[in-house]
């Protein structure tokens, strides 16, 4: 997964994507789940270090979500041709969505205690 770019990253960095690559396709998280499977407290931190991400997409940033399972951003943007291709990444794995344009129901992925 990572590589030569990993002498580059923090700590804190390296145990969101490890984390983050736990998310299955056709699944998602959100950012306080990420930030509460790693200890941290802060959604936005994690947030953060995904808009930074960079091994998407086999680090899949685009499979974290906002809690209330709105899209949130991408690659520091929070609408436009990112955020668009966000959902459709999403959409090409499987993922459903309301008809609010939130994630749908049953789609969220929660990160086992083991990790």
């Amino acid at each position: 997964m990572m590589n030569q770019t990993n002498e580059a990253l923090t700590d804190f960095q390296r145990k969101v994507y490890e984390a983050c690559s736990q998310i299955p396709a056709g699944k998602v998280s959100t950012y306080g789940l990420l930030a509460k499977a790693i200890s941290c407290g802060s959604a936005q931190a994690v947030g953060q270090a995904l808009k930074v991400n960079p091994f998407a997409p086999e680090v899949p940033c685009h499979r974290v979500v906002k809690t209330d399972r709105s899209i949130g951003g991408f690659f520091g943007q929070r609408e436009g041709a990112e955020v668009t291709r966000k959902v459709n990444l999403l959409k090409e794995e499987g993922v459903k969505f309301d008809e609010r344009g939130r994630v749908a129901q049953g789609q969220l992925w929660a990160f086992s205690r083991e990790g």
